[in-house]
């Protein structure tokens, strides 16, 4: 009797960024010898196996779209055999990309996960940014609006390492001017179109580059790395003096939500735990 088919690799292929010369020769390897692509795009990948005269590769869409069953599907391929190589648009899977669920899924398979290391835009904004002191923090994009934007950018204030983010060229303006307002002493690099033909990192603070970006249309990809802060000191304000300051805005009718956002600016505390407290408080005035 023959036994079960032994299982495939689920290979994790970081892919240029932009200059297609930043392709590794261990990931056109790799790419060459799957049995299949999973992509975030099909047309780019098929882009990019074309470049490297690869023909008639199966290529599987496998965007931030997509269900259970199409993870489940490809983890099936693998365990019946078949190498995988993950990849997304640019960069690094997983990496503020789609991936997270196939890798989780074919690890609890017990399939073998492979990374391909290579391009990333983080690491490349960071090493050119000249901001990099040693430990850094990513937080990918910023979330567009409300609490959750509030809350993140408040993230990035009360964060002493550099922060490297991602952001979209239609909102770059906004995101620099809202982030001067938090933290109009720090420095920051803005990388556009990292390794392409219009590459350009401009360097200054954040409300010097915030001006800029006001002035002038932004395009193609954006990483932008902020420069380290101070280290926070602990709480801005204490115990006695925050549930006073509460105890006023609330004497004067004000709103539970905007308390919590006007406190998180002068206290240093989350917007969260602040809108607890504050419910708190006006619950025992009761």
């Amino acid at each position: 009797m023959s036994g079960a088919p032994e299982r495939g690799v689920l290979y994790v292929v970081a892919t240029p960024i932009g200059h297609l010369g930043d392709l590794s020769p261990r990931a056109a390897e790799t790419l060459r010898n799957a049995a299949r692509v999973a992509a975030e795009d099909t047309r780019r990948s098929r882009g990019l196996l074309t470049h490297l005269g690869i023909t008639g590769k199966p290529v599987d869409r496998l965007d931030a779209h997509a269900s259970a069953h199409d993870v489940a599907r490809v983890v099936d391929r693998l365990l019946a055999g078949e190498d995988v190589a993950l990849v997304t648009d640019a960069g690094t899977p997983v990496v503020s990309d789609p991936g997270t669920d196939l890798v989780r899924a074919a690890a609890e398979a017990g399939v073998r996960v492979v990374p391909i290391p290579g391009p990333s835009a983080v690491m490349a904004a960071l090493s050119a940014s000249g901001l990099c002191t040693g430990a850094f923090r990513f937080l990918g994009f910023l979330p567009r609006k409300g609490p959750e934007r509030r809350d993140a950018l408040e993230l990035v204030r009360a964060t002493p390492e550099s922060v490297v983010l991602f952001e979209s060229p239609e909102r770059t303006a906004e995101t620099l001017a809202d982030l001067a307002t938090s933290m109009p002493n720090r420095s920051a690099a803005v990388a556009r179109e990292l390794t392409k033909v219009h590459e350009e990192i401009l360097r200054g603070t954040l409300p010097e580059l915030a001006r800029v970006a006001a002035e002038r249309e932004t395009l193609g990809e954006v990483t932008i790395v902020i420069g380290p802060g101070e280290a926070p000191k602990g709480p801005l304000v204490g115990e006695e003096e925050l549930d006073r300051l509460i105890d006023e805005h609330l004497a004067r009718g004000r709103r539970p939500k905007d308390i919590a956002d006007e406190l998180a600016l002068v206290s240093g505390r989350p917007r969260r735990e602040l809108y607890a407290r504050v419910l708190a408080r006006k619950r025992d005035e009761r």
